[in-house]
């Protein structure tokens, strides 16, 4: 794993804003959500600026919290700014940043990242070399950044993790989240419009 000591960032990084607290959090996911886009996740130094997000919210089907409370979800039950880590189909990580107040149980699922800081480490721990593929989804984004379920109920404002807040607002488009069979009418994805990094382009009419 690199250390801090080695991590650098991308030439044409945008300088970092200030470091987000927890109570960045304690309100709507979905105005979270969109106020995630643009900007910067680090963990342990290795990083970069969110593109693509997608919120749930315990009243619909999607939220892994729609039935309640159970030893995989619990965080989600609590207080807000914190991260919820699953394993998705027995495959890759995700990772979620937990929202409103304790007991609303609402996330916002982080889709992909523009990467800025630690190329060369996330390009050792996904084999490959192409920017845009690095973490372009949420199991690369993770494998990327070696979130495992270690990372699971950790803070958002403590070491290793790092938010930052955006230096300017992108131009955000909303669609449709991927991947899912319930609540699919629901338009509560977010990402920076023609970004290159995106999991999934966004229909141009939106």
């Amino acid at each position: 794993m690199a250390t801090k000591s080695r991590i650098s960032a991308h030439p044409s990084a945008p300088s970092l804003g200030h470091q987000l607290k927890r109570d960045f959090f304690a309100r709507s996911v979905h105005k979270v959500a969109p106020d995630l886009i643009g900007t910067t996740l680090l963990v342990d130094g290795v990083g970069g600026i969110i593109v693509e997000v997608e919120a749930y919210h315990h009243t619909e089907a999607a939220a892994h919290s729609y039935r309640g409370p159970t030893p995989r979800n619990l965080v989600m039950f609590g207080p807000p700014g914190f991260a919820y880590v699953y394993r998705s189909y027995g495959i890759h990580w995700c990772i979620n940043f937990v929202c409103e107040k304790e007991g609303s149980a609402s996330a916002v699922l982080i889709r992909a990242l523009e990467p800025t800081h630690g190329i060369a480490a996330m390009r050792r721990r996904r084999m490959l070399h192409d920017e845009r593929l690095l973490c372009s989804g949420p199991g690369k984004l993770t494998q990327a950044l070696a979130i495992t379920h270690q990372h699971n109920e950790l803070p958002l404002d403590t070491p290793p993790i790092a938010l930052h807040a955006r230096t300017r607002k992108p131009d955000i488009v909303t669609g449709l989240r991927i991947g899912i069979t319930k609540a699919v009418e629901l338009p509560w994805r977010y990402g920076v419009r023609g970004s290159k990094f995106l999991s999934k382009p966004f229909p141009e009419a939106t």
